[in-house]
């Protein structure tokens, strides 16, 4: 099932960034057949592409194996103060939902 998964989050987060398989191909330097072949769980992605795909959606690698189901926020680079602002207002939505 993990597979699955992974082929459905991939293509969940390429539709949501708004990229075309092709898209997603040039920037993961694989032909748009193999983002394809990921998508419908074919085939699961290299060592380096899973890394770039990682990197290209700022999620972890746990989320798209399906080990976790969480989703990951990347707030490397903002200040201490910013990051609190981002989580306090995760916690807002938490409690309205």
């Amino acid at each position: 099932m993990p597979m699955v998964d992974f082929g459905n989050k991939l293509k969940q987060l390429r539709i949501d960034k708004g990229f075309s398989q092709t898209d997603l191909a040039k920037r993961m330097n694989v032909t748009k057949s193999m983002i394809s072949a990921y998508e419908n769980s074919m085939r699961l992605p290299s060592y380096d592409v899973l890394l770039k795909i990682v990197r290209c959606f700022h999620v972890s690698t746990d989320y798209l194996l399906g080990v976790s189901g969480k989703k990951m926020l990347d707030v490397s680079g903002l200040t201490d103060r910013q990051t609190e602002i981002i989580s306090r207002l995760i916690d807002e939505f938490r409690m309205q939902g």
